[in-house]
């Protein structure tokens, strides 16, 4: 008669934590939660139920909807003023590696995505010393000369700044940046992306990023982007030096900035705002007479806003902070989770593919996230998947990690709108 093995001894994780208890009652009611909430989110250890609640606020929001695009990602210069220590891309003029793209080569770029059916260039860079701002300008001009309907997505608040002090603007403090703005959005210039934000923290910022804009900075280049009508994103990048209160003041800041933002959209909506000025928008249904997410066209809605959290994880190698770790899958998941929780007037949450990778991805749909990017390309920056620049990946791949995760993928436009195509050609959906 076989002998069985004695059965091992396993220590199981508390099955139930009570502070968990007054937010999840939050979640569905649609009350904002506190930076203490966002806290014990972290700290638990009851993470499944973390990932419930932001599913739930996930599927309010979008029900079983998953974004994608086409877009291509451009790195016009790795040639950067700035050293900081978290960053392997930059590097210095003469330096192995150093380089930058001519107006022509960024115009070839972009008619070869739009050739493939690309609705989104997505343009960022290092500070380079020596162009000049009329470059910026030429060169937009010249990628919408060359295809007017693709959307440009470009510029950092590191960069716009950087645009600032050369366009000779520097000295005219917010007004001058609403110059900058102007200019550029003239010239072709659609969006900002979310990056450069890192934390808003001085302490982090001092260790990690001395000489780069703090978030206060940050903050006022997208809110005078906003006030032109340009919509952007935000990111958080996370797993470094900063610590978690840090992030979730983070996420708080971004918030205010929000309500601030929308709150003429609102009231258009007959969103109420709570006694502190918030608008949540992932409530109940009942609490949204109208439209619950602000899209561009709607009533009250005469600015731009932010349209997508992106949580980015640091990933170390090559950097200065190649000492540490990078954070673990979990904590990915967890921080995602947290950032859909806190982010109550955010309409998107997105699992950028390059930093989590597709599987980890598709774990994030069920946490969270309502949006993967897109097909990318060409990708300078830190990222966790694969070797060099060419990060490309199909529509297929993106669909079909999608589908698996048990959602119905959707192509977009960068501003969220539905796109029908026939092959490379495409049209927003009415």
């Amino acid at each position: 008669m076989p002998v069985l093995a004695e059965e091992p001894t396993v220590s199981l994780p508390p099955g139930h934590d009570p502070r968990l208890d007054a937010i999840e009652r939050k979640v569905r009611d649609g009350v904002r939660l506190t930076e203490e909430d966002g806290l014990a989110l972290y700290e638990t250890r009851d993470v499944h139920r973390v990932l419930a609640m932001a599913d739930l606020v996930r599927r309010r929001l979008h029900g079983d909807v998953a974004f994608y695009n086409v877009n291509r990602h451009i790195n016009y210069t790795n040639i950067c003023a700035l050293s900081c220590k978290f960053c392997a891309f930059h590097r210095k003029k003469d330096q192995d590696g150093a380089y930058e793209k001519s107006t022509e080569e960024i115009v070839r770029d972009v008619q070869g995505a739009a050739a493939a059916g690309a609705t989104e260039i997505h343009m960022v860079g290092g500070l380079h010393p020596w162009l000049p701002f009329q470059w910026y300008l030429d060169t937009l001009r010249a990628m919408k000369a060359a295809v007017p309907q693709i959307h440009i997505k470009a510029f950092t608040a590191v960069e716009l700044v950087h645009l600032q002090r050369i366009s000779k603007r520097g000295s005219e403090g917010y007004e001058g940046m609403k110059a900058v703005l102007r200019d550029l959005r003239d010239a072709g210039l659609g969006s900002l992306p979310g990056g450069g934000a890192e934390v808003f923290d001085d302490r982090v910022h001092d260790e990690a990023f001395k000489g780069k804009i703090r978030g206060d900075h940050w903050l006022d280049v997208h809110r005078a982007a906003h006030e032109l009508g340009l919509n952007s994103n935000a990111t958080m990048l996370y797993g470094h030096v900063e610590r978690r209160p840090e992030r979730v003041r983070h996420m708080r800041l971004l918030r205010e900035q929000q309500d601030h933002t929308l709150r003429g959209w609102a009231a258009a909506q007959g969103i109420r705002a709570d006694a502190d000025g918030g608008l949540v928008l992932t409530g109940p249904a009942s609490a949204y007479p109208r439209n619950r997410l602000p899209m561009p066209g709607q009533d009250g809605l005469t600015t731009g806003y932010f349209q997508t959290i992106i949580p980015l994880p640091f990933y170390p190698n090559e950097s200065e902070l190649e000492r540490l770790p990078a954070p673990t899958g979990l904590e990915n998941l967890r921080t995602l989770a947290i950032a859909r929780l806190m982010l109550d007037n955010f309409p998107h949450t997105k699992a950028f593919w390059i930093m989590q990778t597709l599987p980890m991805t598709e774990l994030m749909l069920g946490a969270g996230a309502d949006d993967v990017d897109g097909t990318v390309v060409w990708y300078d920056i830190t990222k966790a998947v694969g070797e060099g620049n060419h990060q490309e990946t199909s529509v297929r791949d993106l669909t079909k990690a999608i589908r698996d995760a048990g959602f119905t993928p959707v192509e977009r436009d960068t501003l969220y709108r539905r796109v029908q195509r026939d092959g490379a050609t495409w049209r927003v959906a009415n």
